[in-house]
C-alpha cells in the first residue's frame, strides 16, 4: 500500500469504533443480495403412467442489468414455464437467472424408434447410394445410433405432465430461500467489503482537509505573484479582475471535500438499508469519481504539498474503480 494513503495509527482506532458501530446499526438492518448464487436438487417421483423418474433441478444467477430470466424445459410444458416465471419474477428484482429441468428416465426399459426420422436417414443414405453408384444398404445398427433416432418414451398424459408440474413448483418454492441464502451470504462480504473501502476513502478525505490550508496558502502566493506581475507591466482591469477570480475559485477545495464525504456517508447508509441497493451506489460512485477528478484539476500544479495531494486523489480514484467492480455484482 502507498504509505501517502495508509491508515495511520492515529487514525486505526477511530475507524474500527466507526466500523463497529456501522456493524452494530447493520445487525438490524435489510440484507444486501449478490447476484451470484446456485441451488439444485435430483429427486425421484413416481408418475401415475410411467413409473419412477429422477427429476433433476438446477436454479443459478449471475450479474445482469435487469432481470433476465432463462428458463429450459422439456417440449410440451408451456403452462408450467409461465408459472415459473411468474413465481421468480415475485422473488428476483436483477440478476441473469437460469432454470432448468431434466427428467432422467434411464433406469426405464421404454425406448421407442422415431420412425420419420429413420425413414428419413434410410431414404438419404438409398439416395447417395444411387447417386454415386453404390450396391450397398444401410446398417441399422448404425442408423439406430444417430441423434434422434432412438429415444425414450416421452412422459405423456394430462395426469403424468399435472403430477410432475406440481412436483417442479413445490421444488422450485424450495430451492428459491437456498439461492437467497447464497446471493445473500456474497451480498454480505461485498457489503463489508465496500464499508472497509469507504472507511478508507473517509480517511483519505481527511487528510486532504489537513492539507488544505497549504494548499489555500499556496494559491495565495501564485495569486501574490500574479498580481504583481500584472501591476508591474500595463494593467488590464478586466485580465486582473479574471486571473483573480480564476486563482480564488482554483485554491478553495472545501466544497469538493464536503460532497466527497457526503456521498461517502451515503453510501455507507444505502449499504445499511439494504435491498436492491446496486443501482443507487453505482450513481453515488459516478458522483465520487467526478469531485475526485475536480479536486485533481484544481490541485494540480500546487508547489509544496502538490505531489501528497495527487497521490491522495489517485488513491481515491483508485478505490471508486475498485469499488464499482465491486457492486456490478450487488442486486
Amino acid at each position: 500500500m502507498n504509505p501517502s494513503v495508509a491508515v495511520t495509527d492515529a487514525e486505526a482506532p477511530r475507524m474500527r469504533a466507526a466500523s463497529a458501530e456501522r456493524q452494530a446499526e447493520a445487525a438490524d438492518g435489510s440484507v444486501v443480495y449478490s447476484m451470484t448464487g446456485y441451488a439444485g436438487s435430483a429427486t425421484s417421483i413416481h408418475l401415475p403412467h410411467v413409473g419412477e423418474v429422477r427429476v433433476l433441478l438446477a436454479l443459478k444467477s449471475v450479474n445482469h442489468r435487469f432481470l433476465d430470466l432463462q428458463l429450459r424445459l422439456p417440449a410440451g410444458y408451456d403452462a408450467l414455464e409461465m408459472e415459473l416465471r411468474r413465481i421468480l419474477k415475485e422473488e428476483f428484482a436483477r440478476g441473469h437467472v437460469e432454470f432448468s429441468l431434466s427428467l432422467d428416465r434411464s433406469a426405464q426399459s421404454g425406448l421407442t424408434i422415431n420412425r420419420p426420422a429413420l425413414a428419413a436417414c434410410v431414404e438419404a443414405f438409398r439416395s447417395a447410394s444411387r447417386e454415386y453408384g453404390l450396391e450397398t444398404e444401410p446398417d441399422l445398427n448404425v442408423l439406430l445410433r444417430l441423434p434422434g433416432v432412438l429415444q425414450q418414451e416421452s412422459v405423456v398424459g394430462e395426469e403424468d405432465q399435472r403430477a410432475l408440474a406440481e412436483f417442479v413448483l413445490e421444488e422450485t418454492r424450495r430451492l428459491i430461500p437456498a439461492l437467497k441464502a447464497m446471493r445473500a451470504c456474497e451480498g454480505a462480504e461485498l457489503a463489508r467489503l465496500l464499508q472497509m473501502a469507504m472507511l478508507q476513502m473517509e480517511a483519505t478525505v481527511g487528510r486532504l482537509e489537513r492539507l488544505q490550508p497549504e494548499i489555500t496558502a499556496r494559491y495565495e502566493q501564485r495569486l501574490q505573484q500574479k498580481i504583481e506581475s500584472l501591476i508591474a507591466g500595463e494593467v488590464n482591469r478586466q485580465r486582473l479582475l479574471e486571473e483573480v477570480a480564476l486563482l480564488a475559485d482554483r485554491s478553495d477545495v472545501s466544497e469538493e471535500l464536503e460532497r466527497l464525504r457526503t456521498h461517502i456517508r451515503h453510501f455507507r447508509d444505502l449499504l445499511l438499508a439494504g435491498g436492491e441497493v446496486g443501482k443507487k451506489l453505482d450513481f453515488l460512485l459516478q458522483e465520487l469519481n467526478r469531485e475526485a477528478n475536480t479536486l485533481l484539476s484544481k490541485t494540480t500544479g500546487v508547489a509544496g504539498k502538490g505531489t501528497e495531494v495527487t497521490e491522495l486523489g489517485l488513491a481515491l480514484k483508485s478505490g471508486i474503480e475498485k469499488a464499482r467492480e465491486q457492486i456490478q455484482n450487488l442486486e
